[in-house]
Protein backbone atom coordinates (compact mmCIF):
# COMPACT_ATOMS: atom_id res chain seq x y z
CA UNK A 1 0.00 0.00 0.00
CA UNK A 2 1.08 3.61 -0.64
CA UNK A 3 1.07 4.82 2.70
CA UNK A 4 2.17 1.80 4.50
CA UNK A 5 5.59 2.93 5.58
CA UNK A 6 5.09 6.09 7.02
CA UNK A 7 4.73 4.70 10.53
CA UNK A 8 1.37 5.38 11.48
CA UNK A 9 -1.80 2.88 11.51
CA UNK A 10 -4.50 3.64 8.23
CA UNK A 11 -7.58 2.87 9.50
CA UNK A 12 -10.61 3.60 7.46
CA UNK A 13 -14.06 5.50 9.11
CA UNK A 14 -15.49 1.68 9.69
CA UNK A 15 -12.65 0.62 11.15
CA UNK A 16 -12.35 4.02 13.47
CA UNK A 17 -15.89 3.98 14.34
CA UNK A 18 -16.85 7.09 12.44
CA UNK A 19 -20.42 7.24 11.53
CA UNK A 20 -21.00 10.28 10.14
CA UNK A 21 -22.82 12.31 7.22
CA UNK A 22 -21.52 14.07 5.06
CA UNK A 23 -22.80 16.40 2.80
CA UNK A 24 -20.62 16.99 -0.39
CA UNK A 25 -21.95 20.59 -1.60
CA UNK A 26 -18.19 21.46 -2.69
CA UNK A 27 -17.84 22.97 -6.42
CA UNK A 28 -14.85 21.12 -6.48
CA UNK A 29 -13.15 17.32 -5.78
CA UNK A 30 -10.69 19.60 -3.28
CA UNK A 31 -13.43 21.04 -1.92
CA UNK A 32 -15.60 17.72 -1.39
CA UNK A 33 -12.58 15.69 -0.23
CA UNK A 34 -11.86 18.74 2.24
CA UNK A 35 -15.28 18.79 3.67
CA UNK A 36 -14.98 15.07 4.01
CA UNK A 37 -11.83 15.19 5.75
CA UNK A 38 -12.88 17.85 8.08
CA UNK A 39 -16.04 16.50 8.98
CA UNK A 40 -13.95 13.20 10.22
CA UNK A 41 -11.65 15.53 11.66
CA UNK A 42 -14.23 16.78 13.84
CA UNK A 43 -14.84 13.25 15.51
CA UNK A 44 -11.11 12.05 15.43
CA UNK A 45 -9.40 15.34 16.80
CA UNK A 46 -6.01 14.33 17.39
CA UNK A 47 -5.42 12.56 14.39
CA UNK A 48 -4.23 12.98 10.67
CA UNK A 49 -7.85 12.75 8.36
CA UNK A 50 -7.29 11.71 4.80
CA UNK A 51 -10.88 11.69 2.42
CA UNK A 52 -10.57 11.58 -1.26
CA UNK A 53 -12.84 12.89 -3.91
CA UNK A 54 -12.75 11.56 -7.35
CA UNK A 55 -14.84 11.23 -10.27
CA UNK A 56 -14.50 11.53 -14.35
CA UNK A 57 -14.53 14.74 -16.11
CA UNK A 58 -15.23 14.44 -20.18
CA UNK A 59 -14.67 17.36 -21.96
CA UNK A 60 -17.51 17.06 -24.69
CA UNK A 61 -19.82 17.11 -21.78
CA UNK A 62 -18.70 20.71 -20.43
CA UNK A 63 -16.76 18.38 -17.95
CA UNK A 64 -19.38 15.93 -16.66
CA UNK A 65 -20.18 14.14 -14.74
CA UNK A 66 -17.45 15.68 -12.75
CA UNK A 67 -18.18 15.87 -8.86
CA UNK A 68 -21.41 14.25 -9.47
CA UNK A 69 -19.96 11.57 -10.82
CA UNK A 70 -21.63 8.92 -7.94
CA UNK A 71 -24.75 10.40 -8.14
CA UNK A 72 -24.82 10.77 -12.04
CA UNK A 73 -28.38 9.37 -13.29
CA UNK A 74 -29.08 8.58 -9.45
CA UNK A 75 -27.12 7.45 -6.67
CA UNK A 76 -28.55 3.84 -6.73
CA UNK A 77 -28.33 3.27 -10.56
CA UNK A 78 -25.62 0.88 -11.69
CA UNK A 79 -22.69 1.88 -13.51
CA UNK A 80 -23.51 -0.16 -16.69
CA UNK A 81 -26.45 1.82 -16.92
CA UNK A 82 -24.64 5.31 -16.00
CA UNK A 83 -21.90 4.11 -18.69
CA UNK A 84 -24.34 4.05 -21.31
CA UNK A 85 -26.08 6.88 -21.07
CA UNK A 86 -22.59 8.39 -21.07
CA UNK A 87 -22.12 6.40 -24.60
CA UNK A 88 -25.36 7.14 -25.78
CA UNK A 89 -24.43 11.13 -25.10
CA UNK A 90 -21.01 10.51 -27.12
CA UNK A 91 -22.79 8.77 -29.94
CA UNK A 92 -21.17 10.42 -33.17
CA UNK A 93 -18.26 12.55 -31.79
CA UNK A 94 -15.42 12.05 -33.33
CA UNK A 95 -11.58 10.58 -31.14
CA UNK A 96 -10.07 14.09 -30.85
CA UNK A 97 -13.07 15.39 -29.04
CA UNK A 98 -13.88 12.12 -26.64
CA UNK A 99 -11.27 13.58 -24.55
CA UNK A 100 -11.44 12.55 -20.70
CA UNK A 101 -9.68 12.10 -17.65
CA UNK A 102 -10.43 10.51 -14.11
CA UNK A 103 -9.28 13.13 -11.00
CA UNK A 104 -8.76 12.43 -7.73
CA UNK A 105 -8.27 14.50 -4.80
CA UNK A 106 -6.43 13.58 -1.69
CA UNK A 107 -7.22 16.16 1.76
CA UNK A 108 -5.33 15.65 4.60
CA UNK A 109 -6.37 17.21 7.61
CA UNK A 110 -4.15 17.71 10.69
CA UNK A 111 -4.65 18.06 14.17
CA UNK A 112 -3.85 21.72 14.46
CA UNK A 113 -6.87 22.07 11.90
CA UNK A 114 -4.29 22.88 8.50
CA UNK A 115 -5.25 21.39 5.19
CA UNK A 116 -3.09 19.91 2.42
CA UNK A 117 -5.21 18.92 -0.68
CA UNK A 118 -3.68 17.34 -3.87
CA UNK A 119 -5.06 17.24 -7.41
CA UNK A 120 -4.35 14.22 -9.59
CA UNK A 121 -5.68 13.05 -12.96
CA UNK A 122 -5.28 10.34 -15.51
CA UNK A 123 -5.88 11.33 -19.13
CA UNK A 124 -7.75 9.23 -21.80
CA UNK A 125 -10.83 9.36 -24.13
CA UNK A 126 -14.18 7.85 -23.79
CA UNK A 127 -14.24 4.56 -25.66
CA UNK A 128 -16.92 3.68 -28.30
CA UNK A 129 -17.87 0.33 -26.36
CA UNK A 130 -17.21 -0.71 -22.74
CA UNK A 131 -14.49 -3.21 -22.36
CA UNK A 132 -12.92 -5.06 -19.32
CA UNK A 133 -13.46 -6.59 -15.97
CA UNK A 134 -11.04 -5.24 -13.83
CA UNK A 135 -11.92 -1.96 -12.20
CA UNK A 136 -15.31 -0.61 -11.15
CA UNK A 137 -17.29 2.88 -12.06
CA UNK A 138 -16.07 4.08 -15.53
CA UNK A 139 -13.44 2.20 -15.69
CA UNK A 140 -14.91 0.09 -19.09
CA UNK A 141 -15.34 3.30 -20.91
CA UNK A 142 -12.30 5.24 -19.97
CA UNK A 143 -9.89 4.46 -22.76
CA UNK A 144 -5.55 5.25 -22.29
CA UNK A 145 -4.53 5.81 -25.62
CA UNK A 146 -1.02 5.34 -24.86
CA UNK A 147 -1.67 1.94 -23.51
CA UNK A 148 -4.48 0.93 -26.16
CA UNK A 149 -6.92 -0.20 -23.49
CA UNK A 150 -9.36 0.94 -20.96
CA UNK A 151 -9.14 1.27 -17.28
CA UNK A 152 -10.99 -1.97 -17.01
CA UNK A 153 -8.82 -4.05 -19.07
CA UNK A 154 -5.82 -2.97 -16.88
CA UNK A 155 -4.21 -5.37 -14.42
CA UNK A 156 -4.79 -3.60 -10.89
CA UNK A 157 -1.18 -2.86 -10.41
CA UNK A 158 -0.84 -1.24 -13.53
CA UNK A 159 -3.60 0.79 -12.84
CA UNK A 160 -2.95 1.66 -9.54
CA UNK A 161 0.59 3.11 -11.07
CA UNK A 162 -1.29 5.19 -13.53
CA UNK A 163 -4.24 6.02 -12.04
CA UNK A 164 -5.59 9.34 -10.84
CA UNK A 165 -6.06 8.00 -6.98
CA UNK A 166 -2.69 6.49 -6.87
CA UNK A 167 -1.44 9.60 -8.09
CA UNK A 168 -2.86 11.67 -5.41
CA UNK A 169 -2.36 9.28 -2.68
CA UNK A 170 1.63 9.09 -3.93
CA UNK A 171 1.86 12.97 -3.96
CA UNK A 172 -0.13 13.23 -0.08
CA UNK A 173 2.40 10.63 0.98
CA UNK A 174 5.35 13.04 -0.07
CA UNK A 175 3.72 16.34 2.00
CA UNK A 176 2.93 13.64 4.72
CA UNK A 177 6.51 12.60 4.98
CA UNK A 178 7.84 15.28 4.63
CA UNK A 179 5.65 17.07 7.57
CA UNK A 180 5.86 13.88 9.76
CA UNK A 181 10.11 13.90 9.08
CA UNK A 182 10.16 17.38 9.33
CA UNK A 183 12.14 17.23 6.37
CA UNK A 184 14.54 15.20 7.30
CA UNK A 185 15.14 12.17 4.95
Amino acid sequence: MILEDLGMEILSMKEAGVDVDIVEDGASFEENAEIKARAVARVLTNDIVLADDSGLEIDYLDKAPGIYSARFAGEDTSYDIKNNILLDRMEGVPDEERTARFVCAVAAVFPDGTVDVVRETIEGRVAYEPAGDNGFGYDPIFYVPEYGCTTAQMSPEQKNELSHRGKALRSMRAILKEKLDGGQE
